[in-house]
């Protein structure tokens, strides 16, 4: 339990990425945490897509951007990329997605993968080019983007120090 703890406490969001690459063994163990979260009424109702083609990564990073008016790549240069998307049939599929991902975070962190939990997916994969990339992957209309995760090992200046927690984060009622 110790380490667990530790583990939530000192994740932090790494914004600049080596080259080096995940492991096939790390990533799979990395997916498989993902695919244990916490689901509504254990519906399951998040699909995970991955990827480690650095062109791929590299348009749907400029996709992210483009998504919301804004130029650039959005994912970091990292070289591992997942996408989590949720049926939006299942009233708990934003809840399932995100679930999937804290998993994925944290379960990276604990194997000494570095991540950051990169919004915009519902954006990006409701434009043209997104839906076009979903149909590819074999998602549905129902699905819907829930949030892009980098992954990969931080370079020198990729992670900062963690803000102190506010004082009021946690509220007792008696």
């Amino acid at each position: 339990m110790k380490e667990t703890i530790i583990d939530l406490k000192t994740r932090r969001s790494c914004r600049k990425y080596t080259d080096r690459q995940i492991d096939e063994e790390t990533l799979n163990a990395i997916l498989e945490a993902g695919t244990y979260a916490p689901s509504g009424m254990g519906k399951q109702s998040a699909r995970i897509v991955v990827t480690q083609n650095r062109d791929l990564i590299t348009e749907l990073g400029r996709l992210n951007m483009s998504s919301v008016g804004r130029e650039g790549n959005g994912f970091f240069q990292a070289p591992t990329l997942i996408e989590i998307f949720a049926d939006r049939n299942v009233h708990t599929y934003v809840h399932d997605g995100v679930l999937a991902a804290s998993n994925i975070i944290n379960a990276a962190h604990a194997l000494g993968v570095d991540s950051c939990y990169v919004f915009r997916a519902k954006e990006m994969y409701e434009t043209e080019e997104g839906k076009a990339y979903m149909r590819k992957w074999g998602l549905g209309e129902e699905y819907e983007g829930i949030c892009n995760l980098v992954l990969g090992y931080r370079d020198e200046g990729g992670v900062k120090e963690p803000a102190p927690r506010k004082a009021d984060y946690i509220v007792r009622a008696d």
